[in-house]
């Protein structure tokens, strides 16, 4: 059973945040903005598999990133003035600094194992086709165009080859054009 898990701490967090936001321009003396955005990033960076994790979690008000925090340095830190007061508030209360440290193994390793299965394992055979060229050039009898799609991952060599002979003359490449995924 696949369950990826997201960090508890984290919305309790969100919705302290998002209070907070509201009520800053009415503690400020000005009306609160009509339109704006509150985003927290929870990010997971991996290097050689789980063997080093880094989780950080980024608070963001109306794309501005104003308080993070960061396995690295095991607190969270105000990135502008406007996040100081959550960052020192966050710090002060035990239960969640601990609960946000321990976030690298209850949400970065398990969503790790539970992708691993689907989609960093993930791999599709690609698609092969191979015809005439459109336009005959001259002094090119048999143009030959291959078009490979529809494989994963991105890595691909590809290779000519006549009488089990790889040919290396004449022969013109594209890099790969990605789909966007």
């Amino acid at each position: 059973k696949k369950a990826l898990r997201i960090p508890g701490g984290l919305w309790g967090t969100t919705v302290t945040l998002m209070l907070a936001m509201l009520s800053t321009p009415v503690a400020e003396g000005r009306d609160s903005p009509e339109d704006f955005v509150v985003q927290f990033k929870g990010l997971c960076y991996f290097t050689n598999g789980t063997e080093r994790v880094r989780h950080v979690t980024r608070y963001i008000y109306n794309r501005e990133e104003y308080a993070r925090f960061d396995s690295d340095w095991g607190e969270y830190r105000a990135v502008t003035p406007l996040g100081r007061p959550d960052a020192e508030y966050w710090n002060s209360q035990k239960d969640i600094l601990e609960s946000t440290r321990a976030e690298a193994d209850t949400v970065c390793r398990h969503n790790y194992q539970s992708e691993l299965r689907t989609t960093l394992q993930r791999r599709v055979e690609p698609t092969v086709t191979i015809s005439p060229s459109r336009t005959e050039a001259l002094n090119h009898h048999n143009l030959l165009v291959c078009s490979v799609t529809d494989f994963y991952p991105g890595q691909i060599k590809v290779r000519w080859f006549r009488n089990d002979q790889q040919e290396t003359a004449g022969i013109v490449s594209t890099p790969l054009i990605r789909n966007g995924d």
